[in-house]
């Protein structure tokens, strides 16, 4: 480091930075290898849950859904309230519906309880990227820092489907989920301990209205392009999404 890096101003948290950006990673790859680590699991689920072929689609995407329509009002939640806090929060939501998760015995718990391990996902992606920003100030370490996160984003999406397999092959189909729980468990004690708090001076206020709609266009989205073959694409449900 020389004497033109710039520095966090809190001596502690530039010394644990690298650190801090292991914490978050290990944050960030949890809630995106969720996202794949399902689809393994699908026969076991149509066999376990009888689920039909669309029930099977909603169980893969309702997770998505939510997580992605909720993940830029979330990311303003953090700016506002303050980003450790909000990320914790959702670690915490992630962790409870996991163990829920690996417990349901009905295709539809199963949906509604993917969804809501979404809004754990929504509230700790951003809050991720924007701590490693804050506590990051020098440009290079910055860039670096992000470049690892998206690293390991990008592992997480090989990694899940692997992980799935190993879990089924060994245990039963509530191991995808209940994985999650010591991890969840680890990652909000290393949290706590190590990640400085930050918020946002400037936040803008929430556009809810905004953010409502763009909940509401996904959802009729993702709903037509699941429905529509077994409804028919004539049918008044598609025509209408």
């Amino acid at each position: 480091m020389n004497q033109n890096t710039v520095v966090h101003p809190n001596p502690t948290v530039q010394k644990r930075r690298w650190w801090i950006l292991t914490i978050l990673s290990l944050s960030v790859f949890l809630v995106v290898v969720d996202n794949l680590i399902i689809n393994v699991a699908i026969p076991t689920l149509a066999r376990e849950l009888d689920a039909t072929t669309s029930g099977l689609q909603w169980i893969v995407d309702s997770y998505a859904l939510v997580f992605a329509g909720l993940l830029l009002a979330c990311g303003g939640l953090g700016d506002r309230f303050g980003r450790k806090i909000v990320m914790q929060i959702g670690m915490f939501l992630f962790g409870v519906f996991s163990a829920w998760a690996a417990f349901t015995d009905t295709t539809e718990q199963l949906i509604i309880v993917r969804g809501l391990m979404g809004i754990g996902a929504a509230l700790v992606f951003p809050s991720t990227l924007a701590i490693l920003i804050d506590v990051f100030r020098d440009p290079i370490e910055r860039a670096k820092s992000i470049g690892v996160w998206s690293a390991v984003s990008g592992a997480a999406v090989a990694f899940g489907p692997v992980t799935g397999g190993f879990l089924l092959e060994h245990f039963w189909w509530g191991s995808v989920f209940l994985i999650n729980v010591p991890i969840v468990a680890v990652a909000l004690l290393l949290q706590a301990v190590f990640v400085p708090e930050s918020k946002d001076p400037n936040a803008e206020r929430l556009d809810i209205s905004g953010f409502l709609l763009s909940i509401a266009f996904v959802s009729v989205l993702v709903y037509t392009i699941i429905e529509g073959p077994h409804r028919g694409w004539t049918s008044v449900e598609s025509i209408v999404g």
